[in-house]
């Protein structure tokens, strides 16, 4: 799931190529993906793109006239920038990928697709943002919120510190895959629970949400829509590693899964060197 600095990127590389186009058409392959029905998609015709920019992990397109295209990417949607598309005949509903698709006035535009068949892509055209009932609930961007708002946000909410991390109605921005290397960074288990944690370990968690969405973002910004899952994947520390070395200390990445997701985390870095097992079956570490 593209996660806030791929969408941040994402932002930035439409920022550069889009923005003082105008839309020569706004065409929807996917039915389902279009959530509002008011203003029709006809409605961005002729109007220039004005701004891109990001809310948590919702991608929104600007414009002129203060109209949002705003994107949730869910876990298997991408944005596509063409140079140049194939063919001028229209989309064809349920064909394929392509959810929904944007040409611009110089010929060029973007898709924006979904893999797999569970498709939860959504698309939100508003003029106003507290429309999308995912951005009216966000809670502070990850990245921005400092200490004691950090600090006051987790402890507020109890729980397990790798579900409360990836609410986004606590801090906006992180997903399943951000929070396993934030954690790993911080030397948490993902078990912790969130009003336990010390002064220092929230204060240590803090910095390591930082460090990795930092860090994330800076590598990210400048890539092609084409290279960000590549180069996200070339960062990982555990995410997505099970049964490979810690780099940080050599002990092997592990794994616990859940229903339709999992995490992964080192022992020797997170839970004093003792395996998770699993969370309905055992004591969790805390």
């Amino acid at each position: 799931m593209p996660e806030l600095p791929e969408v941040e990127a994402l932002a930035g590389y439409l920022r550069q190529r889009s923005v003082g186009r105008r839309v020569d058409r706004l065409e929807i392959a996917a039915i389902s993906a279009l959530k509002t029905y008011e203003p029709a998609p006809t409605a961005v015709t002729g109007r220039a793109v004005v701004d891109a920019s990001r809310h948590g992990k919702f991608l929104d397109v600007l414009f002129e006239g203060d109209l949002h295209l705003v994107v949730h990417l869910a876990r298997a949607g991408w944005l596509h920038y063409r140079e140049a598309f194939p063919a001028t005949t229209p989309l064809r509903p349920g064909k394929g990928p392509i959810a929904l698709r944007v040409r611009l006035d110089d010929g060029s535009g973007f898709d924006l697709t979904e893999a797999g068949t569970q498709k939860k892509l959504a698309a939100y055209l508003v003029a106003d943002l507290a429309a999308v009932p995912g951005v009216a609930k966000l809670g502070p961007d990850a990245l921005a919120a400092d200490l004691p708002t950090f600090a006051e946000r987790l402890r507020g909410r109890r729980g397990q510190v790798k579900g409360v991390l990836t609410d986004q109605s606590v801090l906006s921005g992180v997903g399943n895959a951000y929070s396993d290397e934030i954690l790993h960074a911080a030397k948490l288990s993902p078990f912790a629970i969130t009003d336990r944690l010390t002064d220092a370990q929230m204060a240590t968690l803090h910095a390591a949400t930082r460090q990795v969405l930092g860090d994330a973002v800076e590598r990210s910004l400048g890539q092609r829509a084409a290279e960000l899952k590549g180069e996200k994947r070339s960062g990982l520390k555990v995410h997505a590693r099970t049964g490979l070395p810690c780099p940080v200390c050599g002990d092997t990445v592990r794994e616990v899964s859940f229903a339709d997701s999992s995490l992964q985390y080192c022992p020797t870095c997170q839970t004093g060197g003792k395996p998770l097992a699993d969370r309905r079956l055992s004591r969790l570490v805390r």
